[in-house]
């Protein structure tokens, strides 16, 4: 192995793994450095629910066999009620996509290093030149990027991020057979991607039903470690004490059975980033911050992410310009425009989804159901005039906590 490239990766997850296929691409000289070892890349606890959409699979070039289940229809739930709407999605094998990932990436040309930690950054005149990994060895490159996700060990010793525990979301899921799918008195899950809302489940968070065939389905929730969840939650409960309980209680799960080897566990951030860059660095993936509201897709951000630094970096390195933090200020650019669009309206919204009782989440089916789709679409997308309609008179006890909160926070706009 040579110890010295034009761009270093630490991570080889979606994010890492895509930026590395953009730059070989463009016919540079890359590593990317893994901390798991290769035959257990990528570990079940280090997974993700996996679900996208075709526009991903096409602006990446993701092959058909990864994918688990095409899905047909996304299902929203709340405690009561359903809503159900057409559209085509694709649920992934995660192991099978972060391989292609790989294989991809090395028959371009990119070199992997698995078993390599990253721990530091190799610092000169108060730039990084390289990182430090399994205590004492090194790799030098003219860019480095950290997309380790929220350890983040160089953009943290940077001070690039600064990730918040209020803000630090978990996650677990598990994949059964023998589910219900389609149980009298709920919304048929066939070939659907379903989200719940219900703090008796997930309290400041969702749950989730992802169908991958026949009777088998990925099954899971997370929230946030902040507020929110406190309001909700019960003492003492952890987040595998909640998905336990859903278990118990459902009835589509009556006769259900985990897979075994099929646990997965997850994290990530819901804030707005400050910095994502400085001088020949670039943190991408989920070691920036995360600002999606609840339909977040962070599989296609990451890939986004990694492409927007590819193009950063090619920006500098193919002028022969110094890679430094004004060279690189198009990533910034990028990500706003590109990655996580709107992206402070969109975080107020899920903050307030959040914060809503279950009974505000069985209306808000009621809302989704007198909507059309463009409305329902401006609002995804942070439009004032159409997050209008989704609130009435009732609402004013909630959006007042809410404008307290953020007034107190100083994030309100």
């Amino acid at each position: 192995m040579n110890n010295r490239y034009d761009v270093v990766i630490a991570g080889a997850g979606p994010a890492g793994g895509q930026c590395a296929r953009d730059l070989v691409a463009r016919g540079y000289d890359v590593v990317v450095l893994e901390t798991e070892s290769e035959d257990e890349f990528p570990r079940q606890s280090n997974k993700s629910t996996a679900g996208t959409f075709p526009s991903m699979m096409a602006s990446f070039g993701i092959p058909d066999d990864v994918v688990m289940q095409y899905t047909d229809n996304v299902v929203l739930e709340s405690p009561t009620d359903h809503y159900v709407q057409e559209q085509p999605g694709a649920v992934l094998e995660f192991a099978d996509f972060k391989r292609y990932l790989v294989e991809d990436g090395r028959d371009g040309g990119a070199e992997y290093l698995f078993d390599a930690r990253v721990t530091a950054p190799i610092m000169e005149n108060g730039e990084i030149v390289g990182v430090r990994y399994n205590g004492d060895e090194e790799v030098y490159g003219d860019v480095v990027i950290d997309a380790t996700g929220p350890s983040a060990p160089l953009a943290k010793k940077l001070d690039v991020v600064d990730l918040k525990r209020e803000n630090h979301a978990i996650g677990i899921e598990y994949e059964f057979e023998g589910i219900d799918i389609d149980r009298p008195g709920f919304a048929d899950l066939s070939d659907a991607m379903m989200l719940r809302l219900d703090h008796e489940i997930a309290p400041g968070g969702y749950s989730w039903v992802f169908h991958t065939g026949e009777d088998t389905a990925k099954v899971g929730l997370c929230y946030l470690q902040n507020e929110h969840h406190s309001r909700f939650a019960k003492d003492g409960h952890t987040v595998d004490d909640y998905l336990e309980h859903w278990l118990e209680t459902d009835p589509r799960f009556a006769n259900a059975t985990r897979l075994e080897g099929k646990q997965h566990r997850g994290s990530a951030h819901l804030q707005l980033p400050e910095r994502m860059h400085t001088d020949r660095f670039l943190a991408i993936g989920d070691t920036v911050p995360t600002v999606d509201p609840l339909w977040g897709e962070g599989i296609n951000k990451c890939m986004q992410s990694g492409r927007v630094a590819a193009v950063a970096v090619d920006s500098c390195l193919k002028h022969g310009l110094e890679p430094t933090a004004e060279n690189l200020e198009v990533y910034d650019t990028l990500w706003h425009r590109d990655v996580a669009p709107n992206q402070r309206k969109r975080l107020l919204m899920t903050q307030l989804l959040y914060l809503a009782p279950n009974e505000r989440y069985d209306q808000f089916m009621n809302d989704l159901h007198r909507l059309d789709e463009e409305t329902l679409a401006a609002a995804n997308n942070g439009n004032i005039l159409a997050l209008a309609k989704l609130f009435d008179i009732d609402d004013a006890p909630l959006l007042a906590r809410f404008a307290k909160q953020h007034l107190k926070l100083g994030q309100f706009l």
